[in-house]
């Protein structure tokens, strides 16, 4: 007896968690039903002959800028907007940083902007709660309210109250709760001794220079050195140098690693030189010795996830002169266009890929019912054409902001449909309906 369903996908090379398959999927009340619906019935039939349907695409390190309560430039970013990009680019879900405008640092401002999330977000979305010197005891009880995908530390240079830099401090925060910790691992007395070495109108590659390996190397040592004395296990997020991927394969019983695409793509001083300020980030592109170190660790298998640190500002901050120009780049419309790239150029296979865009963020922060396609799981879905030839531009960016450090770039592989929760998001390039989003629960 055949059966019938919300959504049929038919005809696609189907990403499974134990490899490739043509088959169809059958979702129902925004759920896998069935990975075996080809003489079923839907109300809505997809044909994705001569496509790859992969479990939703999780870009875990967003900064939408948009706390829920205002105290953002409309120009620059929102949560209506980023998440526009977000499933523009094929990702369906997206974990939000705190360092917003209020933050995100205690129980009311994470219930508001939890509940803003639907009726304005495009996409899925989990928010990060930000540790503070102030809350560091309390978040415990933060780490499990509705929707938080994880604590997020600063122990690097950052903006407000959001810098824990201190052993003591930071030792609080890994003693208050038990899920697994976010750190930005960048050294801050390291930063601040260096500082005076450089001075304003320095070329832009100075930025790499400042913030140099060993930053990032002592942020990490001493990170790993209080998660192993205290036994809470941490997330390294934007690990950047050889260094810290060659000391962390020895840590992983507490450590997992992210790495972000910008590492994985651009290089030193050639970045620089061809974007200026539209290069400048935190931690910075770095050599291309690194960047081999980043690939080297994607497929030894100690990378966890990929992130693309998404992190717009208007043209007007990033044009001052360094080191006042704004650090941050876009990314979350891009950056799965570039792994499918790198897929293509055959620097990682898709199944990886896939392990690292879905089901590897879903598994390093507890998030339920994403990251594969599986019977129960959420009707997720990024399908993809791998032979697609496209050119990302800066007109193709949905963010305010209106630029990409990838203009002009072409690539080998792109999104063709978002699909979340059974729902068609997005579709050859165009958005489809109004803002349907909804906070992820994690464990």
């Amino acid at each position: 007896m055949s059966a019938h369903f919300d959504l049929i996908i038919r005809g696609g090379t189907v990403m499974l968690p134990w490899g490739p398959v043509a088959t169809d999927i059958g979702v129902r009340a925004g759920r896998v039903a069935s990975l075996d619906a080809g003489s079923d019935t839907a109300d809505e039939l997809f044909d994705a002959r001569g496509l790859h349907v992969l479990p939703g695409i999780i870009d875990p390190h967003v900064h939408l800028r948009d706390s829920g309560q205002g105290g953002f430039d409309p120009a620059v970013e929102s949560i209506p907007t980023g998440t526009r990009a977000a499933i523009l680019g094929g990702v369906c879900s997206v974990f939000d940083m705190p360092n917003t405008n209020p933050p995100a640092i205690n129980t009311e401002s994470l219930r508001i902007k939890s509940d803003y999330i639907p009726g304005h977000a495009f996409c899925d979305m989990g928010i990060y709660v930000g540790a503070t010197k102030q809350n560091a005891d309390e978040l415990g009880a933060l780490e499990q309210q509705s929707g938080v995908c994880a604590v997020k530390v600063f122990a690097g240079s950052s903006t407000g109250n959001l810098l824990v830099e201190d052993d003591a401090s930071i030792e609080r925060v890994l003693r208050s709760g038990r899920r697994r910790v976010a750190f930005h691992a960048e050294d801050e007395y390291r930063l601040n001794e260096r500082r005076a070495q450089f001075s304003r109108g320095q070329g832009y590659e100075q930025h790499a220079v400042w913030r140099d390996e060993e930053c990032a190397f002592l942020g990490t040592r001493r990170i790993v050195a209080l998660a192993r004395k205290t036994g809470r296990p941490v997330h390294i997020l934007h690990t950047s140098t050889a260094a810290e991927f060659s000391y962390l394969r020895d840590h992983t019983d507490f450590v997992s690693v992210e790495v972000l695409l910008n590492h994985l793509t651009q290089a030193a001083p050639e970045a620089y030189e061809a974007l200026g300020a539209y290069a400048v980030m935190n931690p910075p592109i770095r050599t291309a010795a690194h960047r081999d170190a980043a690939w080297q660790a994607v497929n030894n298998g100690l990378v966890a996830t990929i992130g693309s640190d998404h992190a717009p500002h208007s043209h007007a901050a990033k044009a001052k002169p360094w080191p006042d120009c704004a650090a941050g780049l876009t990314g979350v419309q891009t950056l799965l266009p570039l792994m499918l790239d790198h897929v293509h150029g055959g620097r990682l296979s898709l199944g990886r890929m896939v392990d690292l865009m879905a089901a590897g963020p879903a598994r390093i922060y507890g998030a339920l019912n994403k990251g594969r396609i599986a019977a129960g799981m959420d009707g997720d879905f990024t399908i993809v054409d791998l032979q697609a030839k496209r050119r990302i531009s800066n007109d193709w960016i949905a963010s305010p902001c209106g630029w990409t450090p990838f203009d002009g770039v072409s690539v080998t592989g792109w999104p063709m449909a978002t699909i979340i929760r059974g729902r068609m998001v997005m579709r050859e390039d165009e958005v489809l309906g109004e803002p349907a989003g909804r906070v992820i629960e994690f464990h």
